[in-house]
Parts: structure tokens; C-alpha cells; sequence
């Protein structure tokens, strides 16, 4: 039932913005927790990747004295990829266009991971 609620928070947040072409919900241990994802990304990976580097941003963060990490983004040629924590479990990461307007997305994605806070 948790799952079918994450679910459609991410189904939501997708909606919201045609720039977004992907999201998911990850533990801070890696496992995935729900995800619209497209078939050739391999689920297991993207969890793995995201807990990565939510946790080499908090540790980044706190050993640069940046103060508590807010979110991680990485720019490819192929777009944009946005990770955040949502609540103390769980991490919210989408994949963005390039062309995206990443303030829009930023306000989603904050509204997306105080929603997803609250279900885990």
C-alpha cells in the first residue's frame, strides 16, 4: 500500500512538468522504494547510485562546512539529474531534460519530497 502511494506522489511530480522524464523514491540504504523509471535503466543501479551520492554529498557538505546538504545535481549532456532527501529515510531523485527550467523543477521536487516524508 506504501509503495502504491509513493507511486502516485512520483506519477504526480511527473506530470507536473513534461522536463521530467523520470523519478524515484530510494532508501538512504539503496533500495529502491518506488519508481517511474524507463525500461533500460536497471532499478537496482539507480538506488545504488542515488544513496551514493546523497551520501557523498552529505559527507561533502559537512567536511567543506557547507552546512546540511539540500540537494546533489549533476549536469550531463543528456540532462540533469536532481537528488534530495526526503524525510531521514528516504532520497528522491529525477531525471530532467536538458532543456529543463530547473527552478520549476527545484519547487517540485521540494513540494514532492515533503509529500514523500510524510507516507515513509
Amino acid at each position: 500500500m506504501r509503495s502504491d502511494l509513493l507511486n502516485s506522489i512520483l506519477s504526480d511530480l511527473n506530470g507536473t512538468s513534461a522536463d521530467i522524464e523520470a523519478s524515484a523514491v530510494i532508501s538512504t540504504d539503496g533500495l529502491m522504494m518506488a519508481a517511474l523509471l524507463p525500461a533500460s535503466l536497471d532499478e537496482d543501479r539507480v538506488g545504488a547510485m542515488g544513496a551514493a551520492m546523497l551520501s557523498l554529498g552529505d559527507r561533502t557538505a559537512q567536511e567543506l562546512a557547507r552546512g546540511t546538504l539540500e540537494q546533489v545535481l549533476i549536469k550531463g549532456d543528456n540532462g540533469y539529474v536532481l537528488m534530495t532527501h526526503a524525510g531521514g529515510e528516504a532520497v528522491l531523485s529525477v531525471l530532467a531534460k536538458p532543456s529543463a527550467r530547473l527552478g520549476l523543477i527545484f519547487l517540485d521536487v521540494k513540494r514532492t519530497a515533503e509529500a514523500i516524508s510524510k507516507v515513509v
